[in-house]
């Protein structure tokens, strides 16, 4: 008779030990990536160097372990700048390799340096007129013998206590290849507004490409210096955004009616129903214009610890007005 399957937490018989475990797989990986660090030289230069000069785009490619760290380098190396994409190692052979041309540069990552599929699509790259960038652990290995460049990513130890799955020679070719894409961004000068470009769906895309006109509500309450607060009131209240803006004879911007506005002016004088509203306006109100960047707003609005803000043209006419609600729904904030 079978006996039930106690609950994990009965099964696991010391706590102290499976703590120890995982800081321990912690510390092996983060020293095989300090020891990485170290032994960056010339060779890395030369990879930086040899992508520079490429007209083409890099490939990147593994199988097992090494295919989906592969697959993870290529997206961050397209995302920073340096046109790439991934190719499975075993589908290469079996016709992805028309995908690759003479003037790409092929990254192949590979502990062993001696994984069949890779060590047959070599030759075929390096007959085309392609460079070969390998990452290894093993700078004596056949694929490190084959490349224009090796990149040593050899480790003392993997983090699995039987020192066989792949764990920090993983971590070690991620982080190599990881410090290689932003190498190049630095040496392309590629900065925010680029990243920006590439990841438009993004927090970082929304807020260096949303601009102040994508955001402002261009129906804004606006009224006359001689109107009675009751009306600002009634006015502000139409608008839904706190705020009502008051405007002289030639419909010029003299100030800005606000509910922060409206409070003081209640705590100063009581009764406000014969109160014109430019008594206890505010003057001079702050504004931006609507090709600037909704982010800028943001900071603006942040450092005057304001909650509206109006937006105006070169000739300092209103074109529309936003608060910090209508930032958060476009998710600048």
């Amino acid at each position: 008779m079978n006996q039930a399957i106690p609950p994990l937490a009965a099964r696991v018989a010391d706590d102290t030990r499976v703590v120890a475990m995982g800081r321990q797989v912690l510390e092996i990986e983060a020293a095989a990536v300090a020891s990485l660090a170290r032994r960056i030289g010339p060779e890395f230069c030369a990879a930086v160097a040899l992508i520079l000069e490429s007209r083409g785009r890099v490939v990147v490619s593994g199988i097992g372990k090494s295919g989906h760290i592969a697959r993870k380098l290529a997206a961050t190396f397209a995302s920073t700048g340096t046109p790439a994409y991934f190719v499975h190692a075993a589908e290469a052979v079996h016709g992805d390799l028309g995908m690759i041309t003479r003037d790409d540069v092929l990254i192949a990552i590979s502990n062993s340096g001696e994984n069949d599929e890779l060590l047959t699509i070599v030759p075929l790259v390096k007959r085309l007129g392609g460079k070969l960038i390998a990452i290894t652990g093993n700078e004596t290995s056949s694929l490190a013998q084959e490349a224009d460049i090796h990149l040593d990513a050899r480790v003392d130890q993997e983090a699995c206590p039987l020192n066989l799955a792949p764990t920090a020679s993983t971590t070690a070719a991620l982080a190599l290849g990881d410090a290689l894409a932003v190498a190049l961004l630095d040496a392309r000068g590629f900065g925010a507004d680029d990243f920006a470009r590439s990841h438009p769906g993004g927090a970082l895309g929304r807020k260096l490409l949303t601009h102040v006109a994508d955001v402002m509500q261009v129906e804004v309450p606006t009224l006359v210096e001689d109107s009675p607060i009751p009306v600002a009131l009634a006015a502000m209240t139409r608008g839904g955004m706190g705020m009502v803006v008051v405007l002289d004879a030639a419909a010029r911007i003299t100030g800005i009616f606000t509910d922060g506005d409206l409070r003081r002016a209640m705590e100063r004088l009581g009764d406000l129903r014969s109160v014109p509203v430019s008594a206890v306006m505010t003057r001079n109100p702050r504004s931006i214009a609507p090709r600037r960047l909704a982010i800028e707003a943001v900071e603006m609005m942040e450092a005057r610890k304001i909650n509206q803000l109006l937006v105006t043209d070169d000739a300092g006419a209103l074109c529309g007005a936003l608060n910090m609600h209508d930032l958060f729904r476009a998710k600048v904030v």
